[in-house]
């Protein structure tokens, strides 16, 4: 067997969900379904953060940046996904696996340290109160955003070069529905402790380090919400925390599972499901429950529609 990276002239085979051939059409078509309801979600929260002058606030400007980081997750593996599906060739070019690689681990990384942020703007808005307009002011913000796609790019210029630096197998096939460290490291046919090491240190600083500090951040939100006196505050508060609390559990209960330990639970029979559903499914679910309890979106969305049918009937 090869173990150089010269025996991938074409590329790699993505062996995807080949293990179930029958099912690969009913597949193809559930994964448009997810894809199209996540555009449509995501880009309607972004849509209307920009258009009602009401959602102009920090966290409503977070929220559109977290829409967009999960377009773009979910944009990177789905399109080669539903072709390997839908036709017989499961062939991905070795420049498309560094794109998608590279892609990947940036805006992963960059959404969770915005989780993080989104939580300390939760933070000040339910224990500052009095300070908030001050402390989260526009240019804050907008470098808050900034540090969470430098995080992203640092983590990304980091873990590929080392990862695709791997001796590989010469059958080159990923037994995976895209190029992702774990999967890599699965093909690799050498020593592979020291990848694997670096990436369990990268998924602790970014999964583990960011959950103790949101989880921080919500220990004293729980105190502050103990104190009100305002029944409809206290509510409003537990609503959108709880909403953002899901979304953080969500995400980094499945990333986690995948790459504290990669080669192990990545090769495990949960290891492929537990990776469609945080770059699939999640994106879809993030914008849902976002909005399903949240008044001043819905309040947004009805106005930007009577406006919309207003214009309309005028002309």
């Amino acid at each position: 067997r090869g173990m150089t990276n010269k025996s991938f002239p074409v590329g790699f085979i993505l062996l995807g969900f080949s293990e179930w051939p029958q099912e690969e059409s009913v597949l193809f078509w559930i994964v448009i379904m997810l894809y199209l309801m996540t555009i449509l979600g995501n880009s309607t929260i972004i849509l209307l953060s920009c258009m009602d002058p009401r959602l102009y606030t920090p966290m409503y400007f977070f929220l559109s940046n977290l829409s967009f980081l999960d377009l773009c997750f979910t944009t990177i593996p789905v399109p080669q996904m539903l072709s390997n599906l839908w036709g017989p060739d499961k062939s991905i070019t070795y420049a498309g696996c560094v794109m998608q690689l590279c892609m990947f681990l940036c805006v992963g990384a960059t959404e969770g340290v915005l989780l993080m942020v989104m939580a300390f703007d939760r933070y000040v808005a339910v224990c500052q109160p009095l300070r908030y307009t001050t402390i989260m002011h526009r240019p804050l913000c907008w470098k808050l955003v900034l540090m969470a796609w430098l995080c992203g790019l640092m983590e990304s210029l980091t873990q590929s070069p080392i990862t695709l630096q791997l001796p590989f197998c010469s059958h080159h096939r990923l037994d995976s529905f895209m190029c992702d460290v774990p999967a890599l490291l699965c093909l690799a046919c050498g020593d592979t402790s020291a990848t694997e090491w670096q990436m369990t240190i990268s998924a602790v600083i970014f999964t583990m380090l960011p959950v103790g500090l949101i989880l921080t951040s919500y220990g004293c939100i729980a105190q502050a919400v103990v104190k009100m006196k305002a029944e409809e505050g206290r509510q409003k508060v537990i609503a959108t925390c709880s909403s953002h609390l899901f979304v953080v559990f969500m995400l980094y209960g499945t990333v986690a599972v995948v790459y504290i330990n990669p080669k192990t639970n990545f090769t495990s029979t949960y290891g492929k499901f537990f990776t469609f559903f945080y770059t699939v499914v999640t994106p879809m679910l993030n914008p849902l429950i976002y909005t399903l309890r949240n008044k001043e979106v819905m309040g947004a969305l009805q106005r930007v529609l009577r406006n919309g049918i207003c214009i309309s009937k005028s002309r």
